[in-house]
Parts: structure tokens; C-alpha cells; sequence
């Protein structure tokens, strides 16, 4: 075996000196979680999505040939409330049981009749029947699906020890009231779940916008004098 020379030795030692710095890096105690070293504080406090059935009975009068206006205004507002935030078909159920099957048949065409005046469409709209060998009358059901934000639980300030400085870690409770609040706030939280899917373009306009851009004309909406958001000289 050969004689190493002095700056081969020297780089033998170097290399020795590193792996053992290394060694000492990989077995280093550390007080960062593992959970701190993916995502953010965000991530680790996500908004869950519930689904429900939304719901309204409407009880067939024996003696009534239609609606009355209070049932009307009962249904218009369902209706709105699933214009909003329904998903899937808004689905209109005749009583199989009835004192009066009359009537029932009537109330359901007159809940569709609400419906499309509030601008849901036929194909929205799903017909179905209950109640079948029921020995009591029952009542006509309309019902859909609706999503439902649920907020993260957030711990307690008080279970945490804010003078506990041993690391630099954000606390577990960082971005919980921030993902709590926004679950209050979502319009839909079915869009959590998904992007929505995109409806076709108005490829009209788009050749509108391209043809004024071509010939370098402005392609903003024009505006009239009621529009404009300047502010009065009046008050100059």
C-alpha cells in the first residue's frame, strides 16, 4: 500500500470532517414537527364540505282546490334558496296517499309553474312520487342538494403556552379563525370540491373585441354620462 502525500492527506481528513458533520446533521434533535415542514399554516386548518337535503312539505288540504298564498310564498322562497345554492335537479314529489289527489296534482303543477317563473328551466326539474300504501294523507315534497362549508376546529388559546420560545414554530392554531371565517363566507361550497365547468364563450363579442383591437380602436365598454364614476363639480 502506497504513501499518502501530505495534500492528499489533507483532503482524506476534509472528507472524513464532512461526513461526520453530516452524520451529526441526520441525528441532530430538531423541534420542528414534520407536519410544519409540508404545506402552510392554511393547509393544515382546511374547510370540510358536507352534502344535505333541503326540503319543504306541503300539506294538501282535503277541501282545497289550490294553493293558498302563504304555500306560494313558502315555495317561491325554496325555489330562490335553489336557484342559489341547489345542485342537481330540484325535485317535485306527488303524494301517492292523498284526501285529496286532486289538489295534490294540481299544487305540484302549480309548485312548477313557480319554478320556472323564478327561472328554473323543465330539465331541472325532476318529478317523483312517495308515500305509496301510506295510511294517513301526505304531504307534497319538494327537495334538492345543497352543499355545506364546515369549519375547522380551532383549539383554544388557552391550551397553548405562548411563553414556550423553544423553536421558531408557528403555533397549531395559526390560520384557523382566518379558515373558520371564510367558511362563513363562501357563497357555494360546492366550489371547494371543484372548479365549476366553464359555459361556451360568446365567440360573437370575441370577434367584436378582436376586430376593434386589429384596427387599434379601444375595445372598452362604452359609457354614458349616468354611468361615469367622476366625482360632482358641484361639490368643487
Amino acid at each position: 500500500m502506497g504513501i499518502a502525500s501530505k495534500p492528499q492527506r489533507k483532503l482524506l481528513l476534509l472528507g472524513a470532517g464532512l461526513m461526520s458533520l453530516g452524520a451529526c446533521a441526520t441525528s441532530a434533535p430538531t423541534a420542528i414537527s414534520a407536519d410544519h415542514l409540508e404545506g402552510s399554516a392554511l393547509s393544515r386548518n382546511e374547510i370540510g364540505v358536507s352534502k344535505r337535503t333541503e326540503f319543504l312539505e306541503v300539506s294538501i288540504d282535503p277541501a282545497a282546490s289550490e294553493l293558498n298564498e302563504a304555500d306560494r310564498a313558502r315555495i317561491r322562497n325554496f325555489v330562490g334558496s335553489y336557484a342559489q345554492k341547489g345542485h342537481g335537479p330540484l325535485v317535485l314529489s306527488l303524494p301517492a296517499a292523498s284526501a285529496n289527489p286532486q289538489f295534490a296534482v294540481t299544487a305540484v303543477a302549480e309548485a312548477r309553474t313557480i319554478a320556472w317563473e323564478k327561472g328554473i328551466r323543465y330539465d331541472e326539474i325532476e318529478g317523483s312520487a312517495h308515500g305509496a300504501g301510506a295510511a294517513n294523507s301526505q304531504p307534497m315534497i319538494l327537495a334538492y342538494q345543497a352543499y355545506e362549508a364546515v369549519a375547522p376546529e380551532c383549539l383554544s388559546k388557552a391550551a397553548l403556552d405562548f411563553s414556550d420560545v423553544a423553536s421558531n414554530n408557528n403555533l397549531p392554531t395559526l390560520g384557523c379563525s382566518v379558515r373558520t371565517n371564510l367558511a362563513a363566507m363562501i357563497a357555494d361550497p360546492a366550489d371547494l370540491l371543484g372548479n365549476r365547468p366553464m359555459e361556451a364563450g360568446d365567440a360573437g363579442r370575441r370577434e367584436v373585441i378582436m376586430d376593434k383591437f386589429r384596427k387599434g380602436e379601444t375595445t372598452a365598454s362604452v359609457r354614458t354620462a349616468q354611468e361615469s364614476g367622476a366625482v360632482s363639480r358641484i361639490v368643487n
